[in-house]
């Protein structure tokens, strides 16, 4: 039974379950990254009562993970504690910041209105077209109508990265999807943008190759 188990995951290219990969235990496992000023990741992040994790918004910059990740899925749970604003979920980051704010990373929205649109930054690239207006941050914009929650409720975001492709999926609903990333692994982060956000329930599990 177990090794059928096993040989079902692996044709669905499955190899394990799910695991915590940021909660109020693992964070020695990140950390946080702001180009020209001193923080803590303790000085921008409080646990709740609830076991969710807060964090200030401000200063400008992302949390990151120690380890680098390719091929799986990620699950990441998050809602605005105040007014919505923008933030984001970084995926493949593999070099910098230097003298620059951002990494080179792909940046998958949790901005208000634009959850799921996906942003190559720092010189990063996919196969397909960019949809942004000219003269905006270049981004894909998301497929399907918007399925952001409203202001104050839990958002799902479901991610899976895999031989260069990157799937988004937000409260359900498939919103992204792009091919030939110049990236397939690397690091994984969580962007602030100066507006106070909560998350629970990231998870990540690592995909069959």
């Amino acid at each position: 039974m177990i090794a059928a188990l096993l040989l079902g995951a692996l044709a669905t290219g499955r190899a394990a379950e799910p695991r915590p990969l940021l909660d109020a235990a693992r964070l020695t496992d990140w950390e946080y990254v702001t180009p020209g000023q001193t923080a803590s990741l303790a000085g921008v992040c409080t646990v709740e009562a609830d076991g969710s994790l807060r964090f200030a918004g401000k200063p400008t910059g992302f949390v990151a993970t120690k380890a680098v990740h390719g091929d799986y899925r990620l699950h990441v749970e998050w809602r605005w504690t105040d007014k919505p604003g923008n933030g984001g979920v970084l995926l493949h980051i593999t070099t910098g910041p230097k003298d620059r704010a951002w990494p080179e990373s792909f940046q998958v929205q949790t901005k208000h209105h634009s959850a799921g649109d996906l942003l190559p930054m720092a010189g990063a690239t996919f196969a397909e077209p960019i949809t942004s207006p000219a003269g905006a941050a270049a981004a894909r914009g998301h497929a399907a109508a918007d399925s952001e929650r409203p202001a104050g409720e839990w958002n799902r975001a479901d991610i899976v990265c895999r031989g260069g492709e990157i799937t988004v999926t937000i409260n359900g609903v498939e919103q992204n999807h792009v091919t030939g990333c110049s990236a397939r692994a690397g690091r994984i982060g969580l962007q602030f943008e100066g507006t106070p956000f909560a998350v629970r329930a990231v998870q990540i599990e690592p995909l069959a190759p």
